[in-house]
């Protein structure tokens, strides 16, 4: 294994912020993964798995330990009762899996092209965008279980996905390492197209194929600042950086009464039963930060309201005192206190 010192961490993140890890090591295999967990522990360090760094914001102090970057690589498949299962290496990028599972005619993926970062990541937030998440097609999760240092397989049902999250960054945060995911894909699938964006995209033409819908995806992406474009900006961010609430009916109502005395309308839908997912880029820009508004070295996105970004020499401690002002502004407006996506490390 390859043990760097004193490696800054801030090239590795799409925010591009972040100070130095103690020491930085890129594992290759299972085995190397768990040479550096015991690594760690024998040094009595603390450890921190990076994955393709595309959903973090690291503290400017960086971090005082073992930094563990997954670069399991490996793409398998097979079929079986009636599906495509693909067994991706967590370090394989994951838009390059998405790319390879269009080429093969293979539905269930396609919305979520152009999404940054690596396989290992997604089963963690139970990624999704345009009305797909990859809880619908995760088959099984290959991890490291820290408490033991065995190798276990993980069911679907055993990862707990719900909403952006998972047992990995819930109940079992910190327990497992991510080695290998499997996905169970629809040979031959009809591309799912029910996201406004997408019904927008295509409105007046034939079905379009996995693969038009995969560039349309990506077209929307781009256009929103979301899809990692090399000197654009509005590309140096984590994402979108809030959670969409998920209300209960007496929070909705609440939150409908306070903009009806402004004379605004809510957008919102169905979720999860009876309660209701509102828009946090809607409560962002109604709380006073447009796209485009400027805030020092830190901003929002000119294309995407959602999304932080570096203006090209923010800290993290820009950004954190950033998101807590939003944070701040759009809980006295609107009583609602917007979750991150991000994962902070080192703070």
């Amino acid at each position: 294994m390859n043990f760097q010192e004193n490696v800054p961490l801030a090239p590795l993140t799409t925010f591009k912020v972040g100070g130095p890890a103690r020491f930085l090591v890129e594992a290759a295999s299972h085995a190397e993964v768990a040479g550096t967990v015991q690594f760690a522990r024998a040094q009595s360090l603390p450890l921190f798995v990076l994955g393709g760094g595309s959903n973090l914001v690291i503290s400017d102090a960086g971090w005082p330990g073992v930094v563990l970057k997954v670069a399991i690589a490996g793409m398998e498949e097979r079929s079986e009762n009636g599906k495509v299962l693909f067994e991706m290496g967590a370090g394989v990028e994951w838009d390059k899996f998405v790319a390879r599972a269009v080429a093969r005619n293979c539905s269930g993926i396609e919305c979520l092209s152009g999404i940054p970062g690596s396989v290992g990541g997604t089963p963690v937030q139970n990624v999704g965008a345009y009305g797909q998440e990859v809880a619908e097609t995760i088959e099984s999760v290959l991890a490291l279980d820290m408490k033991d240092g065995q190798i276990r397989e993980l069911c679907n049902e055993a990862c707990g996905f719900n909403y952006r999250t998972s047992i990995f960054n819930t109940s079992e945060r910190g327990r497992y390492i991510i080695l290998r995911v499997t996905y169970a894909l629809e040979p031959g699938g009809v591309p799912r197209v029910h996201y406004a964006d997408l019904k927008r995209y295509f409105v007046g033409r034939d079905a379009p194929t996995l693969a038009e819908t995969r560039d349309a995806v990506r077209r929307i992406r781009a256009g929103k600042g979301m899809l990692i474009t090399p000197g654009d900006e509005d590309c140096r961010s984590a994402g979108s950086f809030f959670k969409n609430p998920v209300l209960s009916p007496g929070q909705f109502d609440d939150l409908a009464s306070r903009a009806a005395a402004k004379n605004l309308q809510i957008p919102s839908y169905p979720a999860l039963d009876a309660q209701k997912k509102v828009s946090a880029a809607w409560l962002v820009e109604h709380s006073g930060f447009s796209r485009g508004h400027g805030h020092g070295p830190v901003g929002i996105s000119r294309k995407h309201a959602l999304a932080i970004v570096n203006r090209g020499a923010a800290t993290a401690a820009d950004i954190v005192a950033f998101k807590d002002e939003i944070q701040e502004r759009v809980e006295d407006l609107w009583g609602i206190r917007l979750q991150p996506e991000p994962v902070f490390v080192g703070f």
